[in-house]
């Protein structure tokens, strides 16, 4: 109001007070507010300096969660490593059992026909096989046997030269104990005894395997058959394995290539080349066990390919960890930069308003004895 005229004294006191609570207001704000620049008003430089740091610390808030993952991914890599390890190792322990199996024996007791067989007009012949192999044919005389002990002598004779080293039927084993005969193929092979001859009645000897006491042996390829089975499903198994090992999409073990960003400009990067670790990809196939030592060749070759492999893991793992802590670092000092700018000391701006409710209070005493010179002019007046 121009029209009004007031004293210079009550002027600067009016003036004092509005300039402090200006300043209270201000510093009201900052306590509620927790900052000291909260616009470009308030400081441009400062303001616009906290906003891209506090915008690159948001940024890189984000490479660490990418990061996050990367980590994950390689751990889970590692841990399909050690789970397919697990299974060449017991596929190693598999070979070596069937390095150590053994045929078992056919063994096969038979006793000769006890009563007397008859001699014919005709040669008689009674073949014996073993396993595959062809079938021998062994010629018996006319001669009449009396008893079962002497059709057993018979055959006993007739097969020594058979079976000895090097003969027709090589492999076989005969003993006798009266009329009882005992046959035994140390390989395990099936052993067949047939012909009319062999057969039970008057021209036969009872010895045909129609009537079979013992058993048919393993031979030493049907033992290790057993094994190649159990060792073929590990094999399968670590196929299986390989396909397993996946985290967020993707499979270290199954030829996904993993890339890592460590900057906002993707410029500063860890390119981690994934592996095809299925059993083909170790070296390792289907066997019938045919070459044990072969396999066990291959699975220690395995076995330092896939410990080479967790090594690279290893490191690649060790980068991404050093990085995901330098960027944690980095945020703090990016936040604390941006704070340091823009936060307000809230012990200070407390100091502050109470010097300044301080001041005010003085300001409002000393308004009042401005007035008081005026007030006595009045005085006089009535």
């Amino acid at each position: 109001m121009g029209d009004i005229t007031i004293s210079s004294a009550v002027r600067t006191n009016l003036l004092t007070l509005q300039n402090t609570a200006q300043m209270m207001a201000q510093t009201q704000n900052r306590l509620a507010t927790g900052l000291k620049v909260s616009s470009a008003l308030d400081n441009p430089q400062s303001f616009f300096t906290a906003a891209g740091l506090s915008s690159r610390a948001t940024d890189m808030s984000a490479l660490l969660d990418s990061m996050s993952l990367g980590v994950q991914t390689l751990k889970a890599a590692d841990e399909g490593i050690k789970s397919i390890q697990k299974l060449v190792d017991q596929a190693k322990s598999v070979a070596n059992q069937a390095l150590q199996a053994k045929a078992t024996a056919t063994t096969l007791d038979k006793t000769a026909e006890a009563a007397a067989i008859a001699g014919s007009a005709g040669a008689r012949t009674v073949t014996f096989q073993i396993g595959t192999a062809s079938a021998v044919s062994v010629v018996f005389d006319t001669a009449t046997y009396a008893s079962a002990a002497s059709s057993a002598a018979a055959i006993e004779t007739k097969l020594a030269g058979l079976v000895s080293s090097g003969g027709t039927l090589a492999g076989l084993a005969v003993s006798r104990t009266g009329g009882d005969l005992s046959f035994t193929v140390a390989s395990g092979e099936n052993l067949t005894i047939a012909g009319t001859a062999a057969a039970t009645g008057a021209a036969g000897f009872g010895i045909a395997t129609s009537g079979t006491q013992g058993q048919n042996g393993e031979t030493l390829a049907e033992a290790k058959s057993t094994f190649a089975t159990d060792y073929n499903n590990l094999l399968a198994q670590v196929d299986q394995m390989s396909l397993d090992t996946s985290f967020n999409g993707i499979n270290l073990l199954s030829g996904d290539n993993l890339s890592v960003m460590f900057n906002e400009g993707s410029t500063s990067k860890l390119d981690i080349v994934g592996v095809t670790f299925n059993a083909a990809g170790i070296g390792l196939a289907s066997t019938d066990f045919s070459d044990i030592n072969a396999e066990v060749t291959k699975l220690n070759a395995a076995t330092a390919t896939l410990r080479k492999q967790s090594s690279t893991f290893g490191a690649n793992l060790s980068v991404v960890q050093n990085r995901q802590d330098f960027t944690k670092n980095m945020i703090n000092v990016l936040e604390a930069g941006a704070g340091n700018l823009t936060l307000a000391d809230t012990n200070v701006e407390a100091a502050n308003l109470l010097a300044l409710q301080t001041r005010q209070s003085l300001a409002s005493t000393s308004l009042s004895l401005a007035n008081q010179s005026e007030q006595s002019v009045l005085s006089l007046l009535r």
